[in-house]
């Protein structure tokens, strides 16, 4: 491999910096310390992955663990494509290149933006910006990932962020456009890594991958959006095992049910197959009608049939038969099950020059990306719509919106504003700066907004910045905090 172009190592903002020169701290290397230095990480040990440490114990994965792990997987499979010659080299190098250390920046950085509980917590946050403050593009997760890399957090120098180059900044865009820009594109119209205020720093970034096509991630991004999907999979249902909450006979029920009545349940309408979702085997017809639907470049029917037959026998009539009670001897046997597969699926990774509309550079290949479906489906069927977590993430959606209401009450107090948390005032000022820059300098971003409306969603992205920014604990505790319930004040008020 030739060595990388320079104008992946160019940063936002120049600066003087001595690490820089030396050749134990190349470039990439002092991004994924800046990273991995910051609070915005380090708060990733106390938000929620998919059920908060709170409501399961801390044997569950939070979004710090989930991102080692994924940094972990990313960084093998970016080593193989690094060292990759022939064909699948070639490509690399046109492409841009993949950086191991790359990969790992961006796959540490990629839940950064993550709200409090979680998705319910991105979901709700979105409501609330586009409800509350008229903000169109609401809230995402993953722009909120690029807005803090470039915007809120803070090196060394104020309003640069944290100052990383274009390759570890372009790696994070996972969906690299705007809200409703994306199309038919992987995530939908409602997933995007820019908000208006941050579009200039994202295509700044962009313009270092001149091979990449407008709407693509980069070949490091791909590696890091399927090292998540592997994570995701995988660590997800070992929470879950372990905590008991996966049925061996529901569960397999399911699946038999599909394989039996394949014939009658493929001569239903989907209508017919969403009402009866709950009688076995019709959720995994409706799984395979939707990966038909939105994915026919890829989707393969029996190539669905392979993957259902394979995690039946790998896991419905293997790791699940065995309830885990703790012992080393589950330790082993989980542990050899999870690394089997995470080498399974690593190994599976394809790069394509030119891919599909709805795909990346780097892809999972037919046969993995229908097993990583079915995986995901066990604890999408069985945990997420369990009706004692809908009730316990109905009251968590009620803590976000005391909380954003009640900030936004402090700050419209003309008499005690002056008392409100000083990041909240910052974040504020930044959002407020931001909002008029961008009206000034790029009015289509911005259009048919009234500098007094403007300022006005500038104070809502403050609030919403300043509440994502929480850990589960520092919102339970703020919530109290502003209800007047606290037996705990000072304790409750650390952080704000």
């Amino acid at each position: 491999m030739t060595p990388a172009d320079p104008r992946l190592a160019r940063r936002a903002h120049e600066e003087l910096d001595e690490f820089q020169l030396a050749e134990t701290n190349p470039d990439f290397r002092v991004d994924i310390e800046r990273i991995r230095f910051s609070p915005y990480f380090s708060r990733l040990s106390a938000v929620t992955q998919v059920i908060a440490q709170t409501g399961a114990g801390l044997a569950v994965h939070n979004r710090l663990t989930h991102s080692v792990k994924v940094a972990a997987v990313a960084r093998a499979i970016a080593m193989h494509l690094h060292r990759a010659e022939g064909r699948t080299g070639a490509i690399v190098e046109e492409l841009g290149g993949c950086h191991p250390v790359v990969v790992q920046a961006a796959a540490s950085a990629h839940d950064v933006g993550h709200p409090p509980f979680g998705h319910l917590g991105e979901h709700t946050l979105d409501r609330l910006a586009r409800d509350r403050f008229h903000l169109k593009e609401g809230f995402e997760g993953n722009a909120q990932t690029f807005r803090i890399l470039t915007r809120l957090d803070e090196h060394d120098q104020p309003g640069v962020g944290l100052n990383l180059t274009s390759a570890v900044r372009a790696a994070v865009l996972k969906y690299p456009w705007q809200r409703g820009q994306g199309g038919g594109r992987r995530g939908g119209a409602s997933k995007f890594s820019m908000y208006a205020v941050d579009v200039g720093d994202a295509h700044d970034a962009l313009r270092a991958y001149p091979r990449i096509a407008e709407g693509q991630q980069t070949l490091e991004c791909s590696v890091m959006d399927i090292s998540d999907d592997i994570a995701y999979s995988l660590h997800d249902l070992d929470d879950f095992y372990r905590a008991g909450l996966l049925n061996q006979a529901t569960i397999s029920g399911e699946f038999r049910a599909w394989r039996r009545d394949l014939a009658e349940l493929r001569a239903l309408d989907t209508p017919s197959l969403a009402v009866a979702a709950r009688s076995p085997g019709h959720s995994l017809e409706l799984l395979w009608r939707r990966l038909a639907d939105r994915d026919p470049w890829i989707a393969d029917a029996d190539a669905f049939e392979q993957a259902v037959s394979k995690v039946t026998t790998e896991v419905i009539d293997g790791l699940l038969t065995v309830p885990f009670d703790g012992s080393l001897a589950a330790e082993r046997s989980l542990a050899s099950f999870t690394s089997a597969w995470i080498s399974h699926l690593q190994s599976s990774v394809e790069v394509h020059r030119d891919p599909p509309y709805r795909s990346g550079h780097a892809s999972l290949d037919r046969t993995a990306w229908h097993e990583v479906a079915v995986l995901k489906f066990l604890h999408e069927r069985f945990i997420l719509d369990r009706p004692d977590l809908a009730v316990y993430q109905r009251g968590q959606a009620s803590v976000l919106e005391r909380l954003v209401d009640g900030f936004t009450a402090w700050l419209e107090d003309a008499y005690d504003v002056r008392r409100a948390p000083r990041r909240l005032l910052d974040l504020v000022d930044l959002a407020t700066e931001d909002h008029l820059a961008t009206r000034r300098e790029r009015p289509d971003l911005l259009p048919t907004t009234d500098e007094a409306e403007l300022r006005r969603r500038a104070v809502g992205r403050g609030v919403i910045d300043y509440v994502a920014s929480l850990t589960d604990a520092q919102t339970t505790q703020l919530d109290a905090l502003l209800i007047g319930q606290t037996e705990r004040l000072w304790d409750a008020g650390q952080g704000l």
